[in-house]
């Protein structure tokens, strides 16, 4: 599974983070990015940096998606 955020719908509340923080991040601009074994993508961001999501966070990955406020968290399968 991959896993990336259209930065243009993020509304920021950081349901992502609290849900799988070590897939999704909130940086200064406010806005949520994924995270790729620790690497945050935000250089562009957006569908230009998808990020792999281990298996056992793919749960929570999910979760994150379904419960986001902008519906901007985008799940692709490998």
């Amino acid at each position: 599974m991959k896993v990336w955020i259209d930065q243009d719908l993020c509304t920021g509340d950081g349901l992502c983070e609290e849900i799988c923080p070590p897939v999704f991040t909130l940086l200064d601009d406010g806005l949520a990015y994924v995270k790729d074994n620790g690497e945050v993508l935000n250089n562009p961001g957006g569908s230009a940096q998808m990020a792999s999501v281990p298996v056992e966070l793919e749960d929570a990955v999910t979760e994150a998606s379904e419960e986001c406020p902008g519906e901007c968290i985008f799940i692709e399968a490998d």
